[in-house]
């Protein structure tokens, strides 16, 4: 017990280390939270369009920007992506958490997108049909009827990819920002012990997963009781 206090005293107390897991927390909250938020936007943008020229045909060049989109961000691997944006795309831009925020937001659109397609090719056919026996055009459609059941229905996986996010912000150190990672990293780096501070770097992790997911379960249960 004496040896854990010791050690717990060093990593976080001494020098007023626990400081370096405050603010990486502090910016990995903002990188999750801003790019969650565009990734949701512009996935589901892209998930209408995609949709859209499978059911009725048309938007042939945005259907292909769409799909090149898609190619290109799902199938390179993240920290790269964080460091092309950083180092060659953006490199004139001098705030690294917008850089992340834009990488992010980009690779997570793009999971959220054909989530969200998925959502929509899953509905029947005879909800169009409905909607257009109400007099509705296509948007409204697609606005009012369809939209709101596929997210009921691909919300779990919606969720599954808004907590990889949370955890994939772990690269943000590859371009040298303080975030929750980087800062147990140099709490390991200057006491030498790398037991305390990734343990604890991974249970502040947990922790923010484990009320994500308590979250999206309570969102999940009252869309259920809506349907009664």
């Amino acid at each position: 017990m004496d040896t854990f206090v010791a050690k717990f005293t060093q990593n976080f107390i001494e020098n007023e280390r626990y400081m370096y897991l405050l603010k990486g927390l502090g910016n990995t909250l903002v990188i999750t939270a801003f790019a969650l938020i565009i990734g949701i936007v512009l996935g589901f943008l892209v998930a209408v369009v995609r949709a859209t020229h499978e059911k009725q045909g048309g938007l042939t060049i945005l259907n292909f920007i769409c799909k090149l989109y898609l190619t290109v961000w799902r199938g390179t691997p993240t920290v790269v992506q964080v460091m092309i944006m950083y180092y060659v795309i953006l490199v004139s831009v001098n705030n690294k958490i917008l850089v992340a925020v834009i990488a992010f937001a980009l690779n997570s659109a793009a999971y959220v997108a054909e989530i969200v397609r998925s959502g929509i090719m899953s509905i029947d056919e005879g909800q169009f049909e409905a909607g257009r026996s109400l007099g509705l055009n296509y948007k409204q459609t697609m606005q009012l009827i369809i939209l709101p059941q596929a997210f009921k229905n691909v919300l779990p996986a919606l969720a599954n990819e808004f907590i990889t996010l949370l955890k994939e912000t772990s690269v943000s150190g590859y371009i040298g920002m303080l975030d929750l990672t980087k800062g147990a990293d140099i709490i390991r780096s200057q006491t030498y012990e790398p037991m305390m501070p990734l343990l604890g770097c991974a249970a502040i992790y947990l922790v923010l997963v484990m009320i994500l997911t308590a979250g999206v379960q309570k969102m999940e249960r009252r869309l259920r009781n809506n349907e009664r």
